[in-house]
């Protein structure tokens, strides 16, 4: 009986360990959706059918030969197109700035070109060891003379390249046409007169209260074509790249600016988030520091300008804001203008505190609003008016260029000393990193290139911690006694009775002699 029970739980354990290999067998693959049991099934098939010789030595071919043709329905010999990059779009949108129309060239010959030669200036740049690289700046020069001709500018030129977290911006600068400035007033006088029905439309649904303390006035905006808005800037993200014009710059988009510090991330319609808020979006900051910039950096030889003479300025002490290539210009030797920084000026007008490079004075008001100031009863008394604000004047040396943070304004030196004959003079600023100027002879140029920021001082370092605090020192005044006993009160208490008894003692002593 005991032999019958043993055989008969080996062949149930046989059994079970057969169902659940079985099991195994059946189980599908990830890869394939395949199971051993089903591909042995039918490699078994296909054996019997054929029946080959040596099939032992022919096993794992017709395994190999089974699920190839088991996976052929599914695969296909054609392959995945790869998905064009940012990359490859670029360098086909670049490959236009080399495709012209024959016979252009033959015509740009008879017109003067609108921009200056940029391999030249490139050369020099890599002389004073700043720049763009000669392939960039060979596809600058391209996009600068496709951007010339799409809008027929006068002149352009490269300003330069500020640096972004997400793109860059290259910026070209051009001189203002006569039908911008109609265009520009007429989109700004839209504006306005929008805000004014809307302010209209408020007062009429639910009218404000008034306020007794009047808002400070706005500082007017610089008329096109002067000022901080004398020339016009055109933007791109690369060269091939449409580009895109930038609009004026307000004082009050020159005043946030010199308050705030704020890195450009390449997308001009992002917002700038500061405090104290900033009044518009990148766009806006954007042309408020190329203004600051253009104003602080942009320097030429002493002599190459002279100031213009304006028609119909009867003050002498008007100041002038306009100047004019010399023609009796003869040039500075190089090693002076590297040593001596009285050899450079600054052509660009400087900004003042109020965001403009002319003083307005703010306390006179319009005709409009003194004609209604006249018919008021209680009319306050004017205040006094302020005093108007100088800056430099036009074609000031950099010598006058106050030091910040213990800085100097400018760097000075001689591209090679090797060749001193053939170097050129650079001049590099301090205050803005990244704006560079070359002079060689009678031919110079400004370019920036950085991140659109100026220099804040060192970074702030926080001051050493002081030392810690010695602990209370220890002592037998301050140390806890430990508490006596029982016994040790009722000796000392005994001890504390005998000295009283000894001094009363003494006492009477001390009696009884006096009355002797």
């Amino acid at each position: 009986m005991n032999r019958m029970d043993g055989n008969q739980d080996r062949n149930e354990q046989r059994l079970q360990s057969a169902a659940s290999f079985k099991a195994f067998m059946l189980k599908n693959s990830t890869e394939s959706n395949l199971n051993l049991y089903d591909y042995l099934t039918r490699l078994l098939i296909k054996v019997m059918d054929e029946r080959p010789k040596n099939v032992v030595d022919l096993f794992e071919d017709m395994s190999h030969d089974m699920k190839r043709g088991l996976f052929e329905d599914y695969q296909s010999t054609l392959r995945d197109l790869p998905q064009t990059t940012a990359a490859e779009l670029l360098a086909d949108q670049q490959c236009l700035l080399f495709s012209w129309l024959e016979g252009a060239e033959q015509e740009e010959e008879l017109v003067e070109t609108p921009f200056p030669n940029l391999n030249e200036i490139g050369f020099c740049l890599e002389q004073a060891g700043v720049g763009l690289g000669r392939e960039e700046m060979q596809r600058v020069f391209l996009s600068l003379k496709q951007l010339a001709d799409s809008q027929a500018l006068l002149r352009c030129r490269l300003w330069g390249k500020i640096l972004g977290t997400e793109s860059s911006y290259i910026i070209a600068e051009a001189e203002y046409q006569e039908g911008e400035e109609e265009e520009e007033q007429s989109t700004e006088n839209a504006a306005e007169e929008e805000e004014r029905e809307a302010r209209t439309q408020e007062n009429v649904v639910d009218p404000l209260p008034q306020l007794t303390n009047s808002p400070p006035p706005v500082v007017p905006k610089e008329a096109i074509g002067t000022g901080s808005n004398k020339f016009v800037y055109y933007v791109s993200n690369a060269p091939g790249l449409p580009w895109v014009k930038l609009p004026s710059v307000s004082p009050a988009q020159i005043t946030v600016a010199r308050k705030i510090c704020k890195f450009f991330t390449g997308r001009l319609d992002t917002p700038v988030v500061s405090y104290p808020p900033f009044p518009g979006n990148e766009t806006n900051y954007l042309r408020a520091q190329i203004a600051r910039i253009s104003s602080g950096t942009q320097v030429s030889p002493q002599g190459y300008f002279q100031v213009g003479e304006e028609e119909g300025d009867e003050e002498e002490e008007a100041p002038r804001n306009s100047y004019e290539i010399n023609p009796d210009y003869e040039g500075i030797p190089v090693a002076e203008m590297a040593e001596s920084l009285s050899t450079w000026v600054h052509h660009v007008q400087h900004i003042l505190q109020q965001g403009r490079c002319t003083w307005v004075n703010l306390a006179v008001k319009p005709e409009e609003e003194s004609h209604e100031g006249e018919e008021a009863e209680d009319r306050e008394e004017e205040p006094d008016e302020p005093e108007p604000e100088v800056g430099p004047p036009l074609l000031a040396p950099l010598s006058q260029d106050a030091e910040m943070f213990n800085t100097p304004p400018w760097s000075s030196k001689v591209s090679s000393t090797l060749t001193s004959q053939h170097a050129i003079a650079v001049l590099r600023s301090n205050l803005w990193p990244g704006a560079y100027a070359y002079a060689c002879g009678k031919k110079f140029d400004n370019i920036y290139v950085g991140w659109g920021l100026k220099y804040a001082g060192e970074g702030y370092s926080p001051p050493v911690p002081s030392l810690p605090q010695k602990e209370y020192p220890s002592g037998p005044e301050i140390t806890e006694a430990m508490d006596p006993s029982l016994e040790e009160e009722q000796a000392l208490k005994e001890a504390f009775e005998e000295q009283q008894a000894a001094q009363e003692e003494m006492g009477d002593s001390d009696e009884e002699e006096e009355d002797d």
